[in-house]
């Protein structure tokens, strides 16, 4: 635990930020820029060097607009921390907590944030495990970072991570016997929808006696129920990113971007259409608006996407569609 004023080299401590399994990240400043950054101090500081390495390793592999971006790994005064940048504004559970649920339009915009986010991850082979509203951050300007990649991995050795981990009530039916795959990033960010367009989660943390119900899809309601003004078309992305099988899900982060963009293309066109309560997927609006929400349905139900495979080459996996290998750059 470090205390305001404690200084690590060119950093002095400003106050901690949050805690969470793997690590306390502190507000600090950087003494010779003046700038201020987060210093992320992992809890188990016993670990050999190169295993301490391999977050920062990894992060430093992710260079994306809505990820947080790692600046460095260092050891000082017999204390490894990495630094981050700092993203002054509150974290997206902050915001659920203080507002309730989103406008349709704030929400999909943040969901398209976190998606593109979770898009670029998946195309470096890393799956985040641990996806939820406390692990993004809503910068002052509105842009979004999803941060906290240390429970993440590379799926070097098998198509599936093997170890438990993830919060309960955003994890995936998968995740709980321990076989994370890429569409269980997609279920926790379909459970992130959710909260944000009803201000609410589907269920709460599963009892054991509750999981079976959950691999079956019952805990499950449609969020329309809850928020009528939730388009039809749009309950039904939401409803597809839930599907307590993972080849019913969407397989691919670009492939649920492309229908959260399509669907926001929609409202800009005709802001009116809003939806009568119920489970119904016909919006109201002009014919043309229907027709493009028809056919974003139409591919939501109907996309068949083939299971993941292997690269042909250094035979590490792929996620579904993948035309190039992340990991050896070979064209499959």
């Amino acid at each position: 635990m470090l205390f305001a004023d404690h200084v690590l080299g060119k950093y002095k401590v400003v106050s901690a930020l949050g805690s969470g399994g793997f690590g306390t990240v502190y507000l600090a400043e950087d003494t010779w820029i003046n700038k201020k950054v987060a210093l992320k101090v992992p809890h188990r500081q016993n670990l050999n060097f190169s295993e301490l390495l391999r977050e920062p390793r990894l992060l430093a592999a992710l260079d994306h607009p809505n990820i947080v971006s790692i600046t460095t790994a260092e050891k000082q005064d017999n204390i490894f921390f990495i630094v981050m940048e700092y993203v002054p504004g509150d974290t997206l559970e902050t915001v659920i907590a203080t507002s309730g649920r989103l406008e349709i339009d704030l929400a999909l915009d943040y969901a398209r944030q976190i998606t593109c986010a979770v898009e670029h991850a998946h195309a470096q082979g890393v799956i985040h495990r641990d996806l939820r509203p406390a692990n993004v951050l809503v910068a002052e300007s509105g842009t979004l970072k999803v941060a906290d990649f240390g429970t993440s991995r590379f799926l070097e050795i098998a198509a599936h991570g093997t170890t438990i981990i993830g919060s309960p009530p955003y994890m995936a039916p998968e995740q709980f016997r321990g076989e994370a795959v890429f569409a269980s990033d997609l279920y926790s960010l379909g459970i992130t929808m959710y909260q944000m367009l009803t201000g609410v989660l589907p269920y709460d943390t599963p009892a054991p006696d509750d999981l079976e119900k959950l691999r079956r899809g019952e805990l499950v309601r449609p969020p329309r129920l809850l928020n009528n003004a939730i388009p039809g078309v749009l309950n039904n992305v939401v409803m597809k990113t839930l599907a307590p099988e993972v080849t019913d899900r969407y397989q691919r982060a670009g492939e649920l971007l492309a229908d959260l963009e399509e669907i926001r293309a929609g409202r800009r066109v005709t802001p009116a259409a809003v939806p009568v309560a119920g489970t119904s997927d016909a919006p109201r609006g002009s014919s043309s608006s229907d027709g493009n929400m028809r056919g974003i349905r139409a591919r939501i139900r109907s996309r068949a996407t083939p299971p993941a495979g292997f690269c042909w080459h250094c035979r590490k996996p792929l996620h579904a569609r993948a035309d190039r290998c992340p990991f050896c750059g070979e064209s499959q």
